[in-house]
C-alpha cells in the first residue's frame, strides 16, 4: 500500500472541523426543544453557528482539539510500525497547519511537544489485523473538558442502591450525568462499557463512541436501556453547559465486555457537543472517508 499520510492528513481535517451530520442533525432537534430566548436555546445556538463556521473555514470546532484516538484496522502483511509512523508523520504536518492545537505535554516537566507527538501513549493507536485488502483508520478527538467528567463505577454501589444488573447500570450512568452538570460542555454523548477489568472498561466505553447517533443496538434490551438513559438525562434541567433546559444528552450508547466473576465495572467516558469522529477506508490506493 503507498504511504497514506497525506490521506491522514485530509482525515484529521475533516475529523477536526467538520462535525459529523447525525451529531449536528441531533444538536438542531435539542434546539427544537429549547425555549427561545432561554440560556440554553442561546448556548445551542451559539454551537450550531461554530459548526457552520468551522466547517466553511476549515477551523477547528473547538479551542481544545482533543487527544488523537486512532483504530486502525489494516490488511495482513502491512506494518503496524510503518503505520504507526506515517500517523505521527501526518500528526505534525496538521498541527504546522493548524487543523490541531499542540495539546501533547509531558507530564513531569509541563514542555509541549509542540507537534501532537509523545511517549508510546500519546497519541492512541489501537492496531487490529483484518481479512482483506483494505485499511480503515477511524479517528476520535477527544477534548479534555469531556475527559476529565469521565467515571467508572464498581458495582454494587450502596451509595446508589445500584446491584449488578442493568437497572444498576442505570443508575450508575444517570448519576455520573448528574455529577458532571454540564461540565465537559454539554450537550454529550455517553460511551459506556459494562464488564471488564478498569482498563478494557474504560478502552471498550470509548470505542462504542464509534457508533452512530441513530443507530440501533443489536440487544434489545441495550436499546431500551440506551434510551432510556438518554431520556431520562434530559429530565435533570441540566441543559446545554449546565444553563438548565431539556439537552444534558444527545445519546447514549452501551456495551458489555466479559469480566472476571468478581468484578462488575460500569465505565463512562463523556463526548462534548464537539463529538469529532470521522473514518477512512483506502482499497486499490482510493481513499472514502465517511
Amino acid at each position: 500500500m503507498k504511504n497514506v499520510v497525506e490521506n491522514l492528513i485530509e482525515l484529521i481535517r475533516r475529523t477536526s472541523t467538520d462535525l459529523p451530520e447525525d451529531i449536528e442533525a441531533a444538536m438542531r432537534k435539542g434546539l427544537e426543544k429549547e425555549k427561545p430566548g432561554s440560556a440554553a436555546f442561546g448556548a445551542l445556538t451559539g454551537m450550531i453557528e461554530n459548526i457552520e463556521l468551522a466547517r466553511s473555514g476549515s477551523t477547528p470546532l473547538c479551542q481544545d482539539t482533543g487527544t488523537p484516538i486512532f483504530y486502525i484496522h489494516y490488511p495482513a502483511g502491512e506494518s503496524s510500525r510503518r503505520l504507526g509512523n506515517q500517523i505521527r508523520e501526518a500528526l505534525v504536518e496538521a498541527t504546522r497547519l493548524h487543523y490541531l492545537r499542540p495539546n501533547a505535554v509531558d507530564t513531569r516537566t509541563g514542555k509541549n511537544t509542540g507537534d501532537n507527538t509523545g511517549d508510546d501513549y500519546y497519541p492512541s493507536l489501537h492496531f487490529e489485523e483484518v481479512e482483506g485488502n483494505a485499511l480503515t483508520v477511524d479517528l476520535v478527538l477527544k477534548g479534555g473538558g469531556c475527559e476529565n467528567v469521565g467515571a467508572e463505577y464498581k458495582l454494587p454501589d450502596k451509595r446508589l442502591n445500584a446491584g449488578r444488573d442493568l437497572e444498576g447500570v442505570r443508575k450508575a450512568v444517570l448519576d455520573a450525568v448528574f455529577q458532571a452538570q454540564g461540565r465537559g460542555c454539554a450537550p454529550g454523548v455517553l460511551g459506556v462499557a459494562v464488564g471488564g477489568d478498569r482498563s478494557t472498561s474504560f478502552m471498550a466505553s470509548k470505542e462504542v463512541l464509534l457508533r452512530r447517533l441513530d443507530d440501533v443496538n443489536p440487544d434489545p434490551e441495550l436499546d431500551a436501556l440506551e434510551k432510556r438513559i438518554t431520556e431520562e438525562a434530559n429530565t435533570l434541567s441540566i441543559g446545554p453547559m449546565g444553563f438548565g433546559g431539556r439537552t444534558a444528552v444527545l445519546g447514549t450508547k452501551i456495551r458489555t465486555v466479559h469480566r472476571l466473576p468478581a468484578s462488575y465495572f460500569v465505565s463512562v467516558s463523556y463526548m462534548c457537543w464537539s463529538y469529532r469522529r470521522r473514518g477512512m477506508t483506502i482499497t486499490e490506493d482510493t481513499a472514502v472517508f465517511s
